[in-house]
Order: C-alpha cells, then structure tokens, then sequence
C-alpha cells in the first residue's frame, strides 16, 4: 500500500468518527429538548388542576388554600354547591324595566367528583397531585394570601415549581419557573398562557 492511499483511508475514517459525534450531539440536544418539552406538559397539567380546585376551595372558603394539605382535604371530600340563577325582567310603564334576580340550590357534589373525575383525568393520582413531575419526589411551592386593591381585600394565590427543569427557566434566580396565579394580582392565569 501506498502512502497516499493509507492517509486517505485514516482521513475516511476521521471524517466518519467527526461525523458521528457531530450527529451525536445535535441528537442528544434534541432528545434533551424532547425531554424538557415533555415534563413541562405534565407539570402544566398538574398546575391547572391545581388552579380549578383553588378556584372552587375560593368559591366555597373565600380564601385561597396557603398549604397542600387543605387544598388536599378540600379536593378529598369538599362539596361544589350547584346554583341556579333566575332572572325576571317586568316591563313597567314608559318603557322602564325591573329585574328581579333569585337563586336556588339545587344541591352539592363532591369535588374529586366533579372536577377530578375519570372521563376528564382518567389517571388522577391525588397522593402525588402536589408533586412536580420529573423532580424526584420534590413537591410545588403554595402561596396564599390577600391584597389590597379599592379599599377592599382581594385573595391571591400562587402555586410555582420549585425546582425548573429547563435551564431557561433557572435564570434569574428561578423568576419564570412554571407558576399558575400571581402574588401580586388576581390573576389565575399560568405564566405558560
């Protein structure tokens, strides 16, 4: 064999090894991304189940639920009283209206069974609700208190991911980790929306 022919052969063969790890590591970046983009989902999804029974423990508390163990037992057996609102309006004379609004209760059901039922979350897990997926066994930040807006006080609530999986959301001191509702507003939106 030829000189020629041996340094093309060990150039053939570093070029493929380049090509390979080159392949490698644009793939492990994907597979990273694919990886993150997936926990992210299911921690969105806890979240939101989160906020409906922060929503309804509201409706029934006025207060929102500052630990995991009373929105736990509030999901567990508390009861969603169904209301039905009725609205009359009577035409008076020159044209004026009068509006009488009634309410009725029709009854209550429970909870779990109303917000957390099988058709809607056909794998609900209540003993790992509160728990962050992909963060070994960590569980979600709760926050609860109420502020002042108009003279009046107003509950808000924040539930946060303690520990972020992307290195996006590390950044700045874990400022835009996964969180639904707001410290400082009355708002319930995820800050994913």
């Amino acid at each position: 064999m030829n000189v020629t022919r041996i340094v093309s052969l060990v150039a053939l063969l570093i070029s493929f090894g380049l090509g390979y790890l080159l392949y490698k590591s644009v793939d492990d970046v994907m597979q990273e991304e694919k990886r993150i983009a997936s926990t992210e989902a299911r921690i969105i999804e806890k979240l939101q189940m989160l906020r409906d029974a922060q929503v309804a423990y509201y409706a029934t508390n006025n207060e929102y639920a500052d630990n995991w163990e009373d929105l736990r037992a509030f999901i567990e057996s508390g009861e969603i009283w169904l209301v039905q609102r009725i609205e009359e309006t009577k035409l008076l004379e020159y044209g004026k209206e009068e509006t009488t609004v009634t309410f009725d209760t029709l009854g209550s059901v429970k909870v779990i069974d109303s917000l957390f039922n099988e058709r809607r979350y056909p794998n609900f897990n209540l003993e790992a609700l509160n728990v962050v997926p992909g963060s070994g066994g960590q569980t979600f930040e709760f926050f609860a208190d109420k502020i002042e807006r108009s003279n009046r006080e107003i509950g808000v609530f924040e539930i946060r991911d303690p520990d972020p999986v992307n290195p996006k959301r590390r950044a700045n001191n874990k400022e835009n980790a996964l969180r639904v509702g707001s410290r400082t507003d009355t708002s319930t939106s995820g800050n994913w929306e």
